[in-house]
Order: structure tokens, then C-alpha cells, then sequence
């Protein structure tokens, strides 16, 4: 979503780090809710016998359709390729306001 202020995107594309050290990818409209979720193991099966440790990668984008399209895109890459996508420009992490996931998160539970 380049140029476009991040604020006005209704879908994230993610990643997440695991606590055994997989990547798992995945789309919402709201962060704190879904980190909730995977935390508690009611959101993706894959989630059950794993914990999410990190949110390491974060995308933006306008539509469910768009979002669907990137996630799968990035479920097609191999580790390596993934690493080297956390570590690039693309990744807008950074930018996405982690006090407020944070609060977010501590609200819910």
C-alpha cells in the first residue's frame, strides 16, 4: 500500500514468529484480536501445540481480496525467503503502532 496512509487500510497481512521457530502467515481487520486468538488457541489450528512469541511482519492493504492474494503469494515462499522479506523495506512492522496492539491485547484478556 504505497502512499496511502496506513491508517485507512482495513486488512493486515502477517507474520508470525512461533515458539518453535516457524513462520505462520495470516490476514485480519484487527490485530490485537487475531494476536488474541492465536494466543489463546481459539483462532487457526495451527496454533494448537504452538505459541506465537513475535508479530515480525506486517503488510497493509485496502481489500480482503488483496490481502488474500498476498498471503498466499507468501505461504508459496520458503523460509529463507521469508526471512529476507522481514528484513526488507516492504515490511511495515515498524510503522503499525505497537503500544496500541499492546493495549489492545491487555484489554481483551
Amino acid at each position: 500500500m504505497t502512499g496511502k496512509d496506513i491508517t485507512s487500510a482495513n486488512w493486515l497481512v502477517y507474520m508470525i514468529l512461533c515458539n518453535d521457530s516457524t513462520l505462520y502467515t495470516g490476514i485480519t481487520t484487527d490485530m490485537a484480536r487475531r494476536w488474541h486468538q492465536h494466543k489463546n488457541q481459539t483462532g487457526a489450528k495451527y496454533f494448537r501445540g504452538r505459541a506465537p512469541e513475535q508479530l515480525v511482519y506486517l503488510e497493509f492493504s485496502d481489500c480482503r481480496s488483496s490481502a488474500s492474494q498476498r498471503e498466499a503469494s507468501l505461504k508459496k515462499l520458503n523460509r529463507t525467503e521469508k526471512l529476507e522479506l522481514i528484513k526488507s523495506t516492504k515490511n511495515q512492522v515498524e510503522q503499525y503502532d505497537l503500544a496500541i496492539l499492546t493495549n489492545n491485547i491487555n484489554q481483551l484478556t
